[in-house]
């Protein structure tokens, strides 16, 4: 750390040395995430190995969850009286605020009762819709037109480019608890580069999507049993441009949504049995981690996951141990569901092409088949009268 101007004399090579990490130096957060995950290490929690920012502890009959982000942290527990042990603990060691019962989290909205729990981002979606100065449009009730294909030559360059960057931004965040979006803001964010007019008009018509339910969000029943499920599907060349498949795909503990991606794929795929195949090696890398995940929480799931696609072809690809011409490319991918097939920690399973949930994330639908998907995965606007309270 280089000495205040006029501390030591001119032509002096002496430092400073560094007792104590600063707030603002580049290493400061890194410092302050060492020194709180050493100090719940040493006071006996164990660190996921499925994500670092978790950190779990047993107390006889009692279960202590604590979640991390910077110097946020969040904590769950079947005992109150752990809870508050473990803040009165904390507090010893560090300066601490604590604001009670999780209500609001890193923009998420958080509304508990008996029924279940209900996430959304109402008040970062009108901060959206303000900013960009949409809250008076008239609504949009699905957020891209069927049938829209999107390109990187077509049309006028924007002029302003920071503002459509600034603005699929913060509609990233908001897919968060918003699953209808997944599919529009993957589509957008594809031109962040080098984003011309018909891009902005697909952009402003997710906003006015979002001024129709700004409160819309997902609902976890407290009713669900433990049992993992998953759709997935695959638009075959759907990118003009590059003519790449893409990936979806939406996980469920029982009714509860828990994860869902819509992304494009790394390279082309040759048919559409190959790029339905990835989809599903994708989906089975989530189930895997999901199912570590549970188990740093010490949730029992002995059952085999349930995985859903509607491609015959794919299911024979995944059970048939044979190779031949059309799959020895993807032989990795192959051995990888196929073992976990073999391990019985997952199950292959036909869905009918209208009964896939994963659609949703793979084009642009209309409203009726877009509605229909979207209420079987229990994403509900929180501030209906409809809504379970």
């Amino acid at each position: 750390m280089t000495p205040p101007p006029g501390y030591v004399p001119k032509g002096d090579s002496r430092v400073c040395k560094l007792l104590k990490s600063l707030y603002g130096l580049k290493q400061a957060s890194r410092q302050w995430y060492s020194k709180f995950s050493s100090t719940l290490i040493e006071h006996g929690f164990n660190q996921s190995k499925a994500d670092y920012s978790l950190f779990t502890k047993v107390y006889g009959s009692c279960f202590l969850s604590i979640l991390v982000y910077v110097d946020d942290v969040i904590l769950a527990s079947n005992d109150s009286k752990t809870i508050s042990d473990f803040i009165f603990f904390l507090n010893q060691k560090f300066k601490l605020k604590d604001l009670g019962s999780a209500k609001y989290f890193l923009g998420l909205e958080i509304a508990q009762s008996s029924k279940g729990i209900s996430l959304c981002q109402r008040k970062y979606a009108l901060e959206i819709l303000e900013d960009f100065g949409f809250l008076g449009f008239k609504p949009s009730k699905f957020p891209m037109e069927p049938h829209l294909k999107l390109s990187r030559d077509n049309g006028d360059l924007i002029a302003d480019p920071s503002m459509y960057r600034r603005l699929i931004g913060r509609l990233i965040y908001l897919t968060l608890t918003r699953p209808d979006l997944a599919f529009s803001v993957q589509i957008l964010s594809q031109f962040m580069d080098k984003h011309r007019q018909p891009h902005l008009d697909a952009a402003y018509r997710v906003l006015r999507y979002i001024k129709n339910a700004p409160g819309q969000g997902i609902f976890f029943p407290s009713s669900s049993t433990c049992q993992l499920k998953a759709f997935c599907d695959s638009d075959w060349a759907g990118c003009s441009d590059s003519r790449r498949s893409t990936t979806d795909f939406c996980v469920f503990i029982r009714d509860s949504f828990i994860s869902w991606k819509s992304k494009k794929q790394h390279t082309v795929s040759r048919s559409s049995a190959e790029a339905e195949y990835r989809a599903m090696t994708a989906t089975s890398c989530e189930l895997t981690w999901i199912r570590a995940l549970l188990a740093d929480l010490h949730i029992s799931h002995s059952q085999p996951s349930l995985l859903y696609c509607d491609s015959k072809a794919t299911l024979y690809i995944a059970a048939n141990p044979v190779f031949h011409e059309r799959t020895k490319h993807i032989e990795l991918d192959c051995h990888l569901v196929r073992d976990q097939i073999l391990k019985g920690v997952l199950h292959t399973m036909h869905a009918n092409s209208q009964l896939n949930l994963a659609d949703l994330f793979t084009k642009a639908l209309g409203l009726q088949v877009f509605s229909s998907l979207l209420s079987k995965m229990n994403a509900l606007n929180t501030y209906s009268p409809d809504h379970p309270s």
